[in-house]
């Protein structure tokens, strides 16, 4: 795993320079401590920051081909490499090392600018080819890897990195907010690609390309999620036909699991945590791995949050040896400012901070790897919110119904405790958008709307800026015609993979706390082959009645106890508000609230985030209400993301440390 970046001249004018490469690659020293090295000629420069993960066998990046005339920079990993390069070799192509790296360029070489369609893993690289003038910048199917792109200085130079720090290195480029981008993260949990939170940054799609050449810019989506037509014969898989499905399920996940655990010349470790999810990615490992299995956990002392009785089952069922981190109110705040720092965008939870804190203790713990569970939930079916979804669109064919609105007892057992209060919140929340039945979104509308009312708290400048500008609109108007076609899980599924799993699961939640301390997530549950072979499953397979991730369950029947297959779905989270308004609150928490520093960052109105902060503070031994923990760690994330990287001195790193130098090339 590494940190890519690049400079590439779009009009004529003097070569990029190494002191702003060297800045570059400075602030991308955290994803790649183990060695660095850079590229130039008179039109692109090229960096690169290695985390040493696979054995280069004599080779460095930059990395070209055998006649210097294509090169390439690359995060992430190719996990077919070896089959692919068999067939490379056949077709002629000679390999100078045993990397994935060299993959691409040959790949590259032989197959054209579709060759990541070949490709079975998790990626951002760069593919400069000299003879033709032109670069191939390109994303992973679901966004694992981040690729972030500006163009500056009057639109002379693109940059691109795998962080906006490097691109914010270079004095040109403009340093404020995207108020688009924020009203997205304060709508979805995050900005949606290729929107960014941050002024004339912009991210490459997930599943995407971008082709530079002539001065110019152009997008080119190679792959996107695909699920069944709406229309499709309806008939529920019989028992015989839903075995064979989990069966292959299983097959699958077996062979991606292997693929990511044995495709490293380090040792690799397990996340797990409580759930079902890393619970069957353990016990494919435990099937086919014999030697010592290091496994991590998360735990809270706050036992509200904590999963520990089943990740105890699960480590005694596998025998591995075990670690854990315990997370409390100090932890979380103590961390929360480097925690924004390498997320580069507002988060509306504090969960990212435990898992921070949990990929420091895998690094201390001499690991660079880490398998997680990740995916399964989007891919499977596993959130309420797909149930949820189910028993509103069974109600709303009767909206007339009294018992029908009941179901959702099932899924949300506090509402049994308040009668009158679960009927208004039946009327008001679950019952929204019975006007909008048809439409893609119809499924997401309560949880949107209930984030998005967080704007109130917009100061009124901002609110003028964003005029009309609808997050929710803007993203179904982007939408091809097929999504409109997918039947009703297919859509809401499809909503989930590009907001909240590409935009927050796997990079505020996921690659960046992982990269923070230079550790690498692998993730089988997003292995191409089991994606879309989830995908092409009928939904009630995925769903039966409401029963989640049924085939999963299905398949892991011998794999998993009992009790973490039949437990209540538990998703994870942890404490919120009440971590930074503690007796001991920290003082970058006052200082990032008060009315002066609200007022410089322009967001917020100062006011309003006073006296939420105060109503915060005296209800602090009370939870709060939704509303006010996701705009208080809102708000306060926003400050010190302004703090931190808008207003901070990104390439403060003047160059390379010089006992990580690799391989510098200049072709001037």
């Amino acid at each position: 795993m590494c940190g890519i970046c690049g400079i590439m001249n779009l009009k004529e004018g003097a070569p990029p320079t190494t002191e702003l490469l060297y800045r570059m690659v400075g602030t991308l020293d955290h994803r790649g401590p183990d060695e660095n090295g850079g590229y130039r000629d008179r039109e692109v420069a090229l960096g690169q920051t290695r985390l040493s993960i696979i054995d280069l066998s004599g080779g460095s990046q930059p990395m070209s081909n055998e006649d210097d005339s294509i090169w390439v920079v690359f995060n992430g990993e190719i996990y077919n490499y070896v089959e692919l390069a068999e067939e490379l070799r056949a077709a002629g192509h000679r390999f100078k090392t045993k990397s994935d790296t060299e993959v691409i360029l040959h790949g590259y070489e032989e197959w054209g600018d579709r060759c990541m369609e070949r490709f079975n893993g998790q990626w951002a690289f760069s593919v400069w080819d000299r003879r033709r003038r032109r670069m191939l910048l390109s994303r992973d199917r679901v966004g694992v890897r981040p690729l972030y792109y500006a163009v500056v200085d009057g639109g002379r130079r693109l940059l691109f990195a795998s962080e906006q720090k490097a691109i914010l290195a270079d004095p040109a480029t403009p340093r404020g907010f995207d108020l688009e981008g924020l009203a997205q993260v304060f709508c979805f949990w995050a900005p949606v690609a290729p929107r960014t939170c941050l002024r004339e940054i912009r991210q490459l799609r997930p599943g995407s390309n971008l082709v530079i050449e002539e001065g110019k810019l152009r997008e080119e989506v190679y792959w996107q999620p695909r699920f069944l037509a709406e229309d499709r014969p309806f008939s529920h898989a019989d028992e015989r036909k839903t075995g064979e499905l989990a069966l292959e399920l299983r097959d699958r996940l077996e062979a991606s699991t292997k693929l990511r655990m044995t495709r490293a010349d380090v040792s690799v470790g397990v996340y797990l945590s409580g759930g079902i999810d890393s619970s069957v990615i353990g016990a494919l490992v435990r099937r086919f791995h014999s030697g010592p299995l290091r496994t991590f956990s998360v735990r809270f002392e706050n036992r509200d949050f904590d999963e520990g009785r089943f990740q105890e089952e699960m480590i005694k069922r596998l025998g591995t040896e075990h670690t854990s981190v315990e997370v409390g109110y100090n932890d979380i705040r103590k961390v929360f400012p480097e925690v924004i720092y390498f997320a580069e965008a507002p988060v509306l939870r504090a969960a990212p901070a435990p898992l921070y804190a949990l990929s420091a203790l895998v690094r201390r713990s001499g690991y660079k790897v880490v398998l997680t569970g990740e995916g399964s939930d989007e891919f499977l079916a596993g959130y309420d919110l797909f149930r949820e979804n189910k028993v509103r669109r069974f109600w709303l064919r009767r909206p007339e119904s009294k018992l029908r609105p009941r179901l959702l007892e099932r899924l949300y057992p506090w509402l049994v405790r308040n009668p009158a209060q679960a009927q208004a919140l039946q009327r008001t929340f679950f019952g929204k958008g019975r006007e909008l039945y048809g439409e893609p979104h119809f499924s997401h509308l309560p949880r949107w709307e209930s984030a998005a009312s967080l704007r109130r708290m917009f100061s009124a400048e901002a609110k003028a800026t964003l005029g009309e500008f609808d997050p929710a609109a803007d993203l179904i108007a982007g939408f091809a015609p097929e999504v409109r076609r997918f039947e009703p899980l297919g859509k809401a599924q499809y909503l989930e993979i590009v907001t909240l799993l590409s935009g927050y699961l796997l990079s505020s939640q996921g690659d960046r706390m992982l990269m923070g301390n230079s550790v690498e997530g692998r993730f089988p549950f997003l292995d191409v082959n089991v994606m879309e072979f989830a995908n092409a499953l009928p939904p009630e397979v995925k769903l039966r009645v409401l029963d989640e991730k049924h085939i999963l369950k299905r398949a892991a029947r011998d794999l998993v106890p009992e009790a973490i297959l039949k437990r209540s779905k538990q998703p994870y989270r942890a404490p919120d508000a009440q971590s930074f308004v503690q007796e001991s609150e920290p003082d970058y928490v006052d200082e990032a609230l008060s009315p002066a520093a609200v007022s410089e960052a322009g967001v917020f109105d100062p006011v309003g985030v006073t006296r939420l902060a105060e109503k915060c503070r005296r209800t602090r031994d009370k939870t709060p209400s939704n509303a006010d923990n996701m705009a208080l760690v809102g708000i306060l994330s926003t400050q010190l993301l302004h703090k931190l990287v808008i207003r901070g001195q990104a390439g403060a790193l003047a160059r390379p440390t010089p006992e990580r130098l690799g391989h510098w090339y200049d072709q001037l």
